[in-house]
């Protein structure tokens, strides 16, 4: 009896050991895969610095579980297509660089704060931009050799990070589908000399991101071209009129002259005057090539010339003639009962340094320049002053003709951008063979894409915006 009584204790005592077993075990494993389910599914966070660094993290090791290793990415520097280098070190405007008074503003300020009524959308100043620009010489097929500088070579990029921003109001950036839709079955024109040339095609390079321009004309020296953008039923065309009045030019298209140019101070060049009532919408300029050698007429006479030594003619210089051509231009527009819109531009600085086109001079900044680094040149100074002087007289007058006609004064807007120009890299690689060759330098004309863009930003909020 004693026996059956103990074997029932030994019993009852195993089996209260196997069941504290069993829990055990069943413990153990529910916190086996407790610990096992919050390693393995540990969630991937890399932290990723401005300049490009890593935060360094250990991984948490589990049996049956792998990270896969820690994917870096550099923000440091805008996302570009691969033909437009990353800005150097130099020049690198990213938010994580710059100092805090230096970076773009993510909210600005409502235009109404800024705007106290006018809004001058020429004066202003260039903040870093590290989206850059919104075309590439690589998505455009449209930008001419000379200015196409990323192809050419130019090793820096950090010129391509910068917009305009006026400082009394906002400047939307420019819209190329807005543009299009509110310019469909309309014509514009732009008129004037190479700047004009280098301005539509960047016009067309910001279009092009959303409908290709089709080349439908060109003269025989392929100076003057229209495209039409087939979507929208409307064209741009570059008329080539360097002085807007008649003109024999014998020169090439590296600026070399064989004779003095033969102006014809009283008859306007007819390349644009044909087709001007036809047109909507025209930008208007000229300037530098009045600085040229040339022979003057008027009334089918010679009056008077500029550098044009042992000719025995009278030296009138170049201020005479501008005055009087531009005048003459400026009344057929303000009398000219065109209903549409007239922009005239004022002409624009160069950068040359220690000489000028053909001697020697350069252009070597790779940043804008600081307030008050760089000032207006003398040549500019006077063309400027009678380019607004007789804009002035012809506004209104134009006014009083029901005629809209306004100014476009990029004086300033470019004056402070020395590095927007080809340099040496108006040619394909310059120094590709020996890098102590001495090129000829092109500090007038301006890279695509590049500081000149900003001008549509301009003309959009003054065409359409406005």
């Amino acid at each position: 009896m004693k026996l059956i009584w103990r074997l029932k204790s030994l019993n009852k005592y195993n089996n209260w050991i196997f069941k504290l077993a069993i829990a055990t075990l069943f413990l153990g494993l529910a916190f086996r895969f407790f610990f096992y389910q919050s390693t393995s599914l540990e969630p991937n966070i890399e932290t990723t610095f401005a300049d490009g660094t890593e935060l360094s993290k250990e991984p948490v090791s589990s049996v049956g579980s792998s990270k896969p290793p820690p994917v870096t990415v550099d923000i440091s520097r805008p996302p570009l297509a691969v033909d437009i280098p990353k800005p150097t070190s130099s020049a690198n405007t990213s938010k994580g660089s710059l100092p805090a008074d230096l970076q773009e503003p993510d909210n600005e300020t409502p235009q109404k704060e800024l705007n106290a009524g006018k809004c001058d959308l020429f004066t202003g100043d260039w903040i870093p931009h590290p989206s850059g620009p919104m075309y590439t010489n690589s998505s455009c097929s449209l930008i001419e050799g000379h200015q196409n500088c990323m192809r050419n070579g130019r090793t820096d990029s950090g010129y391509l990070f910068w917009r305009w921003n006026p400082r009394d109001c906002q400047l939307p950036p420019f819209n190329a589908r807005r543009f299009l839709e509110v310019m469909r079955n309309k014509r514009w024109a732009l008129i004037g000399d190479s700047i004009s040339r280098n301005h539509v095609q960047s016009l067309l390079c910001m279009l092009s991101t959303v409908d290709q321009a089709v080349e439908v004309y060109h003269d025989e020296e392929y100076k003057s071209k229209r495209w039409h953008f087939p979507s929208y039923n409307f064209s741009i065309t570059n008329i080539w009129s360097p002085f807007l009045v008649k003109a024999a030019i014998f020169e090439d298209n590296n600026g070399v002259s064989t004779s003095e140019v033969q102006l014809q101070l009283d008859k306007l060049d007819t390349n644009w005057t044909n087709l001007y009532q036809s047109l909507d919408y025209m930008i208007i300029s000229t300037g530098k090539w009045f600085l040229k050698a040339a022979i003057y007429h008027d009334n089918d006479t010679v009056v008077g010339c500029h550098i044009c030594p042992g000719k025995n003619l009278t030296e009138k210089g170049f201020v005479f003639a501008y005055e009087k051509a531009l005048r003459y231009a400026m009344n057929f527009i303000a009398t000219s009962k065109h209903k549409g819109m007239i922009f005239f531009r004022t002409s624009t600085p160069d950068h040359f340094e220690n000489g000028e086109w053909h001697n020697g001079g350069n252009c070597t900044k790779t940043t804008p320049a600081k307030e008050g680094e760089i000032e207006l040149k003398d040549l500019n100074k006077i063309l400027r002053t009678v380019e607004l002087a007789e804009f002035e007289k012809a506004s209104a007058k134009a006014a009083e003709n029901g005629v809209n006609l306004k100014l476009l004064d990029f004086t300033n807007l470019l004056l402070s951008r020395p590095d927007g120009h080809p340099g040496p890299y108006r040619q394909f690689h310059p120094f590709a063979q020996d890098k102590d060759a001495k090129v000829q330098n092109d500090c007038l004309h301006w890279c695509l894409p590049g500081p000149i863009d900003y001008w549509n930003d301009v003309i959009m909020e003054m065409a359409i915006n406005g």
